[in-house]
């Protein structure tokens, strides 16, 4: 299987970045399954039910979210009915909507699972406990896994990567937006990247507008983000992944810009 999966998708920008670069990738990379973090689509914070079939339209075929998956509030109007997507599994019980998923597409079954850690953000329940549990339903059945661990923390992630070595194939990290460099085959077959990075401005913060973030740093008081137009930047991997062992064979960064697809 080879599996793609988008980072964080960061407001209208990252919208039309997504609309632009996916033909391009699905034709160089040929993914059977194509994974996409949606928690930040709807104006940076949320995602609504339009967005999700925008990208099913564009051929995306599964979304986790994150820490801003409530901020859009008509969100508790479809998820529980929406099992493509994924919000994080550690929410207490009886939280609305999935915390994992089976994506089948072109022939091939993925299991996508999302997690939250709780190093500066909520303190919400254990991701590494929560995260065993669902593996204990689903890991007899030797399908391949995809775990999206939604942290703030590098060592939190890192620390995740290795505590599913060998029982995940892919374990990618959201959230802070900046692409990492770590990309790695771990010693028992998962494939592993502290942070995807994110789909939207890159000349902005973390795709909201600068100035605004700047005030915000310099005085404390309060201020409104909202999504950078700018020109924008898209972050991802292409993992191959072997059916029949769920382990990983090769993980590939991707980062593109306007510019770039210019030019090929």
């Amino acid at each position: 299987m080879k599996l793609l999966f988008i980072g964080d998708i960061v407001g209208n920008t990252g919208r039309k970045a997504v609309k632009r670069v996916l033909p391009f990738l699905k034709e160089r990379h040929q993914p059977h399954i194509i994974i996409a973090n949606a928690e930040n689509a709807a104006g940076g914070r949320g995602v609504t039910s339009a967005i999700i079939k925008e990208f099913l339209d564009l051929g995306v075929h599964g979304f986790t979210m994150g820490n801003h998956t409530w901020d859009n509030k008509d969100i508790f109007e479809w998820i529980d009915d929406e099992k493509r997507v994924v919000r994080p599994a550690n929410f207490p019980e009886g939280t609305p909507g999935l915390g994992y998923t089976t994506i089948k597409a072109n022939g091939k079954e993925l299991v996508i699972i999302n997690v939250q850690g709780r190093t500066f953000l909520p303190a919400i329940d254990c991701p590494f406990r929560k995260v065993d549990e669902i593996l204990e339903k689903v890991g007899k059945k030797r399908k391949p896994v995809l775990v999206d661990f939604h942290a703030e923390a590098t060592s939190e992630k890192i620390a995740m990567g290795w505590h599913l070595d060998g029982r995940a194939s892919v374990v990618v990290g959201t959230h802070t937006h900046v692409q990492t460099n770590d990309d790695v085959i771990l010693p028992e077959g998962t494939a592993y990247l502290t942070d995807c990075g994110m789909v939207g401005s890159k000349e902005g913060v973390l795709g909201m507008e600068r100035e605004a973030v700047l005030r915000k740093f310099k005085t404390q008081l309060p201020v409104r983000f909202q999504v950078d137009e700018g020109n924008w930047h898209f972050h991802a991997i292409v993992v191959d992944i072997d059916d029949a062992t769920g382990k990983a064979n090769r993980i590939q960064k991707i980062r593109l810009t306007e510019e770039d697809l210019l030019m090929s």
